[in-house]
């Protein structure tokens, strides 16, 4: 059986439950190192029995890594702002990428990494944008775009809200996110674009609160946030992202169309029991986004090893991460300035406003 040898970039986190997917839950692919700067996680790695027994070799070092016998295909899983340089670093070596999202929070740079891409044919090099493989946006897709089951779409609400985290871990990762919008809408804007098919962006608005940690005005960001984009031709799209909710995480997504509404996970659930007691009846909720699209993150690793085996084109396009970017960010400056960020018709950033350091 064929398999391919991949190597996880960073041990946070996402990385090291993307290595149990790949270890577990995608048979064609065979983890044969992970690497990471941060001497905590490397020691972890190294007391990780799992990782002995599958022969995982361990790097600090990045370009170090990639030049191991047999290497195939890296994940990167690593901070934002290294993402750019990670992947141009690996194609240049040859190997095929998967780069979570963003591949970067600078416009240009982002571009860039597109464009080296255009260079190498025979890669594989995608963003991933797992929201795109979970099995029941997949079926709301196939429902508004194939089946035209609520006429035509024209506005999306969509929310990314995750459970208030007490730890410091997010006020830490903040720092290095690119903002709120850039961070938390990501997948959000990108299920839009699925859904009212690539509209063309010409307005954006943004504004935002500190609730729970005011120590993200050192990062000028917020914990909470509201974003609306109106596109040229009559569409529409609402944003709420929240880091701060008591419940659990709480991702949704309506689509509204000229002839009816579909909804994803507007009431979320950690699995199908109801308890019924003295306060009414009631249900869990996922503690966090792991839980809810677990399965989408195993079928985005297998669609990607397959089309490395099998050479098929990436699942997802490069260029797709590019305009989820350009409109996460004239979201972001919007917040920042209190200004609407506008764009022409041909979807080009007219003059940007000038932040006024103050989120």
């Amino acid at each position: 059986m064929d398999r391919v040898q991949i190597a996880v970039v960073g041990l946070g986190r996402m990385g090291k439950r993307h290595v149990h997917t790949l270890l577990h839950r995608t048979p064609h692919a065979q983890v044969v190192a992970v690497c990471s700067n941060q001497p905590h996680e490397i020691e972890w790695a190294e007391q990780n029995q799992e990782y002995k027994t599958f022969g995982i070799k361990l790097y600090h070092d990045y370009d170090e890594m990639l030049e191991q016998d047999g290497l195939q295909a890296v994940w990167i899983s690593t901070s934002t702002d290294v993402h750019s340089s990670q992947t141009l670093a690996a194609m240049k070596r040859g190997k095929h990428v998967l780069c979570e999202k963003p591949l970067s929070t600078d416009l240009e740079e982002a571009q860039s990494v597109i464009d080296a891409a255009k260079g190498y044919p025979k890669l594989k090099i995608m963003a991933g944008f797992s929201r795109r493989f979970d099995a029941s946006y997949r079926d709301a897709a196939t429902k508004v775009l194939d089946q035209g089951a609520i006429g035509s779409p024209f506005m999306v609400r969509s929310q990314t809200c995750d459970l208030l985290d007490t730890t410091g871990f997010f006020v830490k990762y903040a720092t290095r996110n690119g903002g709120i919008f850039v961070d938390c809408a990501i997948h959000d804007i990108d299920l839009t674009l699925w859904y009212l098919s690539d509209p063309v962006p010409k307005a954006c608005w943004g504004v935002g609160t500190l609730q729970h940690h005011p120590e993200l005005a050192a990062s000028n960001d917020v914990d909470n946030a509201v974003g609306i984009v109106e596109f040229w031709g009559g569409k529409l799209a609402y944003f709420h992202c929240s880091r701060t909710q008591a419940h659990g995480h709480d991702v949704s997504t309506e689509v509204t169309g000229t002839d009816g509404k579909i909804s994803v996970n507007l009431v979320p659930r950690l699995n199908n029991v109801v308890l019924a007691d003295r306060r009414g009846m009631t249900h869990e909720v996922q503690p966090e986004y792991w839980q809810r699209f677990e399965d989408a993150f195993a079928t985005e690793a297998n669609e990607f090893v397959n089309a490395i085996l099998h050479d098929k084109p990436a699942p997802l396009p490069m260029e797709t991460g590019q305009k989820v970017m350009l409109i996460a960010r004239a979201l972001q400056d919007a917040l920042w300035t209190g200004e609407v960020s506008r764009f022409d018709e041909a979807g080009t950033r007219t003059a940007e406003p000038k932040a006024n350091g103050h989120a």
